[in-house]
């Protein structure tokens, strides 16, 4: 990547793309730093001070430190990016997306899905959030242990995660080869796809009545950034404002400790406004009790205290739910790791073949799950909010 940009600015590029030293290589861009050593002294000098880059470096250096959990641990560069052609961006997320649904270990499985997955959609421009597309279904597929051969037989029912439903409707607009005609057809289900600009058909917002649900969603009054927020992101806005509410100002927390914690015997001081700050040491941790949580015992600004909170690691393996009967059209089953988010039907309700009876979301990509056969409601094993792994039962039918 260095030596195209050198290339370019031989050949009188006006302005090329670099990331700072600390955040160079692998998935970013070039080294700003070498760049601009590089070109110094010559016709192309960039006249940016190198110290100043170091100083700037050396700052966000220590910062990428404090997040050093999220990191993608890549070793070096790879030529596989010529197989999947990622952008760089998503390499890093949908990384984590695959481990946190238990496929790291398949991760060059899950690139050549990637690229399977975009040349049966019609090689598509990749950009957020037409990636994000291409990055579900091959999670979707993987999880579930689908070819593309599943995918586009039109006889084998298939829940398509909810990104991939809403490209093939035309949301993002009009791809410059169109849609692939069957997979379209199997997609949407007799639903009428977009022919024009999504832009041009979408209603009027009511601003006024917008804020006030958007104020009832946060349960207080809201800044405009935050109302931006909401009319882009209305779920994510009132998830967000809802874990505010639940556990306060975490802004104001030290970044090590909002992460990872305190230890025993640590201390950290927490201003959480002007004039208000408190002091907080971490004195013991207990053992995890037979419901999965464990006592903190803490001081606060001098004051002992004592909390119980659940132990996450310890409850990651309860709540095992009955695995569905492969090839048995009554048992619902869940594609992938997740949460279920909605549902859509109870109890001795009829249904049919394709309606949507629930959906479930995972490292944010939902997805509706349909009924493969007729039948009748006669259990749902995993109401909203339910943790859930792949093959799961969820929703048992009778006919």
């Amino acid at each position: 990547a260095a030596a195209t940009v050198l290339a370019a600015i031989d050949a009188g590029v006006d302005a090329v793309d670099a990331a700072m030293d600390s955040f160079s290589g692998l998935t970013s861009q070039p080294n700003l730093g070498s760049i601009v050593e590089a070109l110094r002294n010559t016709e192309r000098d960039t006249g940016i001070d190198p110290s100043t880059v170091r100083q700037f470096s050396d700052y966000w250096e220590s910062v990428r430190l404090q997040y050093a959990a999220f990191e993608a641990d890549l070793k070096a560069g790879a030529s596989e990016v010529y197989l999947h052609e990622m952008p760089g961006g998503q390499f890093t997320n949908l990384k984590e997306q695959a481990r946190s649904l238990g496929l790291s270990e398949r991760w060059h499985e899950v690139a050549q899905t990637y690229a399977d997955v975009n040349q049966m959609f019609g090689d598509i421009v990749k950009v957020t959030p037409s990636s994000k597309v291409v990055g579900d279904m091959t999670l979707a597929m993987v999880s579930a242990g689908l070819t593309r051969a599943d995918v586009e037989n039109p006889d084998k029912e298939i829940s398509f995660p909810d990104s991939v439903v809403g490209f093939f409707k035309g949301e993002l607009g009009q791809p410059p080869g169109g849609f692939p005609k069957n997979l379209q057809a199997k997609i949407l289900k007799g639903e009428t796809a977009l022919t024009v600009r999504p832009g041009s058909v979408l209603p009027d917002r009511d601003l006024v009545a917008d804020r006030k649900a958007a104020t009832k969603a946060a349960g207080r009054e809201i800044t405009d950034e935050e109302f931006n927020s909401y009319l882009m992101y209305p779920k994510v806005f009132a998830d967000f404002t809802a874990r505010q509410e639940e556990y306060g100002p975490v802004s104001s927390l030290p970044t090590p400790q909002f992460f990872y914690g305190m230890k025993p015997g640590t201390e950290i001081t927490v201003t959480i406004e002007t004039g208000k700050t408190l002091v907080v040491r971490c004195l013991a941790i207990g053992e995890t009790d037979d419901e999965g949580n464990v006592k903190v015992f803490f001081e606060l600004n001098g004051q002992p205290r004592t909390a119980k909170v659940a132990d996450r690691a310890a409850k990651s393996g309860a709540n095992k739910h009955p695995k569905a009967e492969v090839g048995n059209p009554l048992h619902v089953a869940a594609p992938m790791p997740g949460v279920v988010s909605s549902l859509i039907v109870e109890v001795a309700q009829k249904v049919e073949a394709g309606d949507v009876l629930l959906t479930i979301e995972a490292m944010k990509m939902e997805t509706a799950i349909h009924a493969e056969a007729d039948g009748v409601v006669k259990k749902i094993i995993t109401p909203v909010g339910t943790q859930i792994d792949a093959k799961d039962l969820m929703i048992e039918l009778e006919v």
